[in-house]
């Protein structure tokens, strides 16, 4: 499999088209369209982009070998998800609700954040407790 029809691997996996793929890159369509028919070489800028963006492992995106996705740590996933939803800024409804959340908490005292954070490890640990069951 060459690098082209790689690409379009991970794009499909994504359920993207070529213009949603190319928006979240930074090029056009064209470009992404390009790359797929290997009428152009995938650049080592591109490459990073592509392994940055979709979390696709450098190794299999230039040669084929492992798997197609890098495993990430419970926190990486998080900090991907929570970077996700404020990437889009005000226009993401979720932007609004995060930035008041942690507005609120700053404006708390230090026993009232103390006994917020005390509450949310006792609710992280029933969810686990609750998962393991």
């Amino acid at each position: 499999m060459t690098q082209g029809e790689r690409v379009k691997e991970v794009r499909k996996s994504l359920n993207l088209t070529m213009e949603q793929f190319g928006n979240k890159l930074g090029v056009t369509k064209v470009a992404i369209s390009n790359i797929e028919k290997e009428k152009r070489n995938l650049t080592e800028q591109m490459s990073r982009a592509i392994c940055r963006e979709f979390n696709v492992s450098e190794e299999w995106l230039k040669t084929g070998e492992g798997e197609m996705y890098q495993q990430l740590s419970e926190d990486e996933e998080i900090a991907g998800i929570v970077s996700d939803l404020l990437e889009e800024g005000k226009d993401n409804a979720f932007y609004g609700i995060i930035l008041e959340i942690a507005k609120t908490y700053n404006e708390l005292s230090p026993a009232s954040q103390k006994v917020l954070t005390e509450a949310a490890e006792k609710l992280a640990d029933n969810l686990a407790k609750k998962k393991r069951d």
